[in-house]
């Protein structure tokens, strides 16, 4: 995720269940129970567990080094071997010519087979090192959110299981449409919206049980926003908000093994194909933005599907001061602005779903939407 120093790739969590009393003495408990271990067999394929942040041989977590204020900030190694595929096809034809020679049959039975694959796999698991990967955990128990660094769903599904092993606490990921990001009334709300099809009659939808196609929707209103009033937003209850589409755009239409992408690239307002693409039907799905707020800047790629971030840069216009220039300070001011562009984002998001629900999404902002893509 890069909570150090770099750029950020993330997804976000909410927690789901109750913390225990002596909260921080049952989390320094599980974090030491659940820490990482090297693999203890030279046959074994994979290890994962916790370690420090700043250190992955630190399995002990001395003095609670995880707590940063009101975070827990830790990492998850996840140690693997890996054959490649074509060094076992090699020795595996090796291994079954060696065996037919000294056996002499022409053809071996499918038993004999598995019997020496499974030989040579585990000869050649003791002789390979593993591969460690680590992935950065940041989360706020009294906010009931987490940040996972990493956008790969067999990660993902690894770091849930292990955390809910650990803490007892079940994962969901964080989107603001989702029912616990948004109170109940508004919740049915949504469930009641219909896909809106800016070329096209609304009403030629039903209503989706699935409510994922508005981060598309938000994306493509965004995008038009940003240029309505040439880069800025005007957010009630907060001021102008500076947002931009930059380099990158990628959108789809259809669904599953019929869909088809298109990745339009350009800066800023020059992205046409872009405007091509929703005339033809097709959907924003991801797209590099850039946000400001004061005199933080920030930069990403948004993936609007689940509400991941990639390749997050952060530009503060906060100067830490030579007291706090440690690690725990630079760590915790990037936490801070980090939390800013989310809170940013997560306003507009409830701006742009105030006027989806609302009688103006298709009275004024449709209209003004169909105008501006046959621009």
């Amino acid at each position: 995720m890069g909570l150090a120093k770099g750029t950020l790739t993330f997804s976000r969590y909410h927690t789901l269940g109750e913390l225990p009393h002596s909260f921080h003495d049952f989390v320094n408990r599980q974090l030491k129970k659940y820490a990482f271990q090297e693999l203890s067999l030279k046959t074994e394929e994979k290890s994962l567990g916790w370690t420090s942040l700043e250190n992955p041989l630190d399995t002990n977590f001395e003095h609670a080094n995880y707590s940063f204020a009101d975070y827990l900030i830790f990492s998850l190694r996840i140690d693997r071997k890996i054959i490649p595929p074509s060094l076992m096809k090699v020795k595996l034809l090796q291994a079954e010519k060696k065996f037919s020679t000294g056996s002499r049959k022409r053809v071996l039975p499918k038993e004999q087979r598995d019997e020496i694959k499974e030989r040579v796999r585990l000869e050649l698991l003791s002789k390979t090192y593993p591969v460690p990967s680590f992935y950065e955990v940041c989360w706020s128990p009294s906010q009931k959110c987490l940040l996972f660094s990493s956008l790969l769903k067999k990660a993902a599904q690894e770091f849930e299981e292990l955390f809910k092993r650990t803490f007892d606490l079940a994962l969901s990921p964080c989107v603001p449409w989702d029912g616990n990001a948004v109170d109940g009334p508004t919740a049915e709300k949504i469930a009641s919206l219909k896909e809106g099809v800016f070329l096209a009659p609304q009403s030629t939808n039903p209503a989706n049980p699935n409510p994922a196609f508005l981060g598309r929707e938000f994306l493509t209103w965004l995008w038009f926003k940003s240029q309505e009033r040439g880069g800025g937003i005007m957010l009630p209850g907060v001021g102008d908000i500076e947002v931009n589409f930059s380099r990158r755009m990628v959108l789809e239409s259809g669904a599953g093994e019929y869909a088809e992408s298109v990745v339009c690239q350009g800066l800023h307002a020059d992205l046409k194909e872009g405007k091509a693409a929703i005339r033809e039907g097709k959907k924003i799905k991801e797209a590099r933005i850039q946000l400001g707020r004061g005199a933080d800047k920030w930069e990403f790629t948004l993936k609007v599907g689940e509400f991941q971030f990639q390749s997050l840069r952060l530009e503060s216009g906060i100067a830490l001061g030579e007291e706090e220039k440690d690690s725990q300070g630079r760590i915790l001011e990037r936490v801070y602005l980090i939390e800013t562009a989310l809170k940013t984002l997560d306003q507009i998001f409830s701006f742009f779903l105030s006027i989806r629900m609302s009688s103006q999404w298709p009275s004024e902002e449709i209209p003004r939407l169909k105008k501006w893509i046959q621009r």
